[in-house]
């Protein structure tokens, strides 16, 4: 089964194909970074435009690489959600019109969902059971993964997820969009110990997140210390180990809690080296493997959506009805089990 994957949640336009069997074919993404710069973050009408513009020149490249023909497309997987609302539209569009004129069946994916399986990408992807943190743009989770579509959410952000949280510092000490890896950058010239962050929620029971406030925290050191080079380096590097050990502290008592011995890291953060460092060391000390996808797989990309579509449509989901819809706003939580929906039995 040879399936077109296609992504266009927020501000990335991205084409994948995947291949039973032989794997990820090829993928391309286009990055909207520099479209939304002068702006400090993503506008949707923008991000919408774009990828109009750049979903099939995008597509078009992808299966000239792979000789491939809509002859060979046995199926269709877009983003379906959670995303901003006309983004998703374009890549639904797109995907269902596809999938109608190549008489092939189409399947909407769910972001979170397609993150959580990046790793299942590469050569040694983890068996299920497994606990994630999935820490993608918006949100913040620990997931208990059990099996294909048997997700269940063990803590969540109750404010800012991290993404926005590292978005957000950023921009307060006067870094360029996107903020988290600008940060991330500065935080290696900062000294690690002139200044010592709270790490929220860690004095008490529970895998909840909050981020909110180490943001104002940062705020509140810069107008103190002041805003020259020196102590904004310092500010982001107590800002990143603050959130890097919070996660730390989290994952390790979600393993002893769950007993799993299997921690995936996913999302865009996951990209972040210190705080693949941090849990690499955790789960040394704990006995337990760590997993991640390669870092072009950490941020939105096609290739996921693939694979889950993938998944999906071998196991029988299809999307049967000529209307479609998004959903900007899609809890992990109500994503059906491939057992519990009748669409989904192979």
């Amino acid at each position: 089964m040879r399936i077109l994957g296609i992504e266009t949640s927020c501000d990335e336009t991205a084409v994948a194909i995947y291949e039973s069997g032989k794997g990820l074919l090829d993928h391309a993404v286009h990055s909207q970074i520099d479209l939304h710069r002068q702006y400090g973050g993503v506008v949707p009408e923008l991000a919408s435009r774009d990828h109009v513009r750049k979903v099939l020149p995008l597509l078009r490249e992808v299966m000239a690489r792979t000789d491939c023909s809509h002859a060979s497309i046995d199926g269709v997987a877009y983003t379906a959600g959670p995303g901003l609302v006309g983004a998703l539209l374009v890549g639904a569009a797109v995907g269902r019109s596809l999938a109608l004129a190549w008489n092939v069946p189409a399947i909407g994916v769910h972001h979170m969902e397609a993150h959580l399986l990046a790793p299942m990408l590469e050569s040694d992807p983890p068996a299920f059971p497994f606990l994630a943190l999935l820490v993608s743009g918006g949100h913040t989770l620990l997931v208990a993964v059990t099996k294909m579509g048997c997700y269940e959410i063990l803590g969540e952000s109750l404010d800012d997820a991290a993404g926005e949280a590292f978005d957000k510092t950023a921009t307060l000490l006067g870094l360029s969009y996107p903020g988290g890896p600008a940060l991330a950058a500065l935080a290696l010239q900062g000294n690690p110990n002139r200044f010592r962050f709270p790490r929220p929620m860690t004095d008490r029971p529970g895998l909840d997140f909050s981020f909110s406030g180490l943001k104002t925290y940062a705020m509140n050191t810069l107008r103190k210390q002041g805003n020259d080079d020196e102590t904004r380096a310092d500010i982001a590097r107590a800002f990143e180990d603050a959130v890097v050990e919070t996660f730390v502290i989290k994952c390790r008592r979600a393993l002893r809690a769950t007993g799993m011995r299997r921690l995936v890291i996913a999302g865009g953060v996951g990209a972040n080296q210190r705080l693949r460092a941090g849990l690499a060391g955790m789960t040394a000390s704990e006995k337990a493997q760590l997993f991640y996808p390669r870092v072009a797989f950490c941020t939105d990309n096609a290739a996921m959506v693939a694979y889950t579509g993938w998944q999906r449509l071998q196991a029988g989901c299809r999307e049967t009805d000529l209307a479609f819809t998004v959903r900007p706003r899609w809890s992990l939580s109500l994503l059906e089990s491939l057992e519990s929906n009748p669409e989904c039995r192979a």
